[in-house]
């Protein structure tokens, strides 16, 4: 077996030429976020012997203030398992996930509050790697709407098309953000929306728009009588749109279904665009009852089990949530 070696970058322009592949992992993001305030990326590369890239995986380090109780602290999320040289027969995927899984996690145990890995492609993906470093799962759901076989107006439900298409005879359009005053609007609904959700992570204004100067995000607005009453911004990557990120006046505008129609225009953009899937980055816990997966739902999509991966740096309490989230 070919001799293997774990580097961890924090800079994008000490990355030696990487592996093209997921958006979620690429130098392109790294950059943005090392460019974005409270952000700190970190880009585990693991090389042969000779310099020969091999894989590479990118987490990102947030910066967070809470008011209850007051503190600073750090977490870091790694969403999917990386970018794999699809050609190396030699090396598991398993095996090198694991590599750069470990590296990561040994670079900062001790200094961000807890780490969480999200968002693979198959639910058992790094299991065994995982289990062994000390994290446990969580049940997640994932929904994604394929856009390839059947258009969004076959899957959607008559309940559902019905509200839209009567928001829409009310006056409600939705548009891209092509304006300052437009990206001004969609920051303040989308921080309103989301400053009573803890857990919810907003990146400055200026990591929304290095993403739309790079043509790689869409921002959407929903605008009833020149007020912006729903937006949603949505990443695309490997041929899929993802919805980030989404906030409406639901409540003062609820005869109007401000986040149905933003969520519906989004995926005809993405099917007019030739995108293969729609796909909703955070749903939430597998509850039996949960309002906003019922909604999603409505749109036609498919829902998946996954794992969310957690790291608590605060041993008894990461050994308390690994009994409470025990299968």
């Amino acid at each position: 077996m070919r001799e293997l070696k774990v580097t961890i970058y924090e800079h994008a322009k000490e990355l030696p030429t990487i592996l093209e592949g997921n958006y979620f992992h690429s130098p392109e993001l790294m950059e943005l976020c090392e460019h974005t305030p409270r952000q700190k990326p970190l880009m585990a590369v693991v090389t042969e012997s000779d310099g020969t890239v091999v894989a590479h995986l990118l987490a990102v380090v947030y910066h967070r203030r809470s008011w209850l109780p007051p503190y600073i602290y750090m977490n870091v999320r790694v969403m999917g398992e990386g970018v794999y040289h699809v050609k190396d027969e030699e090396h598991h995927e398993q095996q090198l996930f694991g590599l750069m899984a470990e590296a990561i996690t040994e670079r900062m145990q001790n200094r961000a509050l807890y780490i969480e890995f999200s968002h693979f492609s198959q639910k058992m993906f790094g299991y065994k790697e995982l289990k062994r470093m000390g994290f446990f799962h969580v049940k997640w759901m994932n929904i994604h709407n394929s856009l390839h076989s059947r258009t969004p107006e076959e899957r959607i439900t008559e309940r559902q098309m019905k509200r839209i298409e009567a928001a829409q005879e009310r006056g409600a359009v939705t548009k891209l953000v092509e304006t300052n005053d437009e990206f001004r609007e969609f920051s303040k609904l989308l921080r309103h929306h989301n400053w009573l959700k803890p857990r919810r992570y907003l990146p400055a204004d200026d990591f929304f728009r290095g993403m739309m100067e790079s043509k790689r995000c869409r921002l959407f607005i929903t605008k009833y009588r020149e007020k912006v009453i729903g937006c949603c911004a949505c990443v695309h990557s490997d041929g899929d749109l993802y919805l980030w990120y989404s906030a409406s006046r639901r409540k003062s505008y609820a005869m109007l279904h401000p986040n149905a129609i933003t969520i519906w225009n989004a995926m005809k953009h993405a099917h007019a665009e030739g995108m293969q899937h729609f796909r909703f980055i955070d749903v939430g816990l597998p509850f039996r009852r949960n309002i906003y997966r019922d909604f999603i739902l409505s749109f036609g999509g498919k829902e998946v089990t996954a794992f969310r991966w957690f790291r608590i740096s605060i041993r008894w309490v990461n050994t308390l949530a690994s009994w409470w989230w025990r299968e």
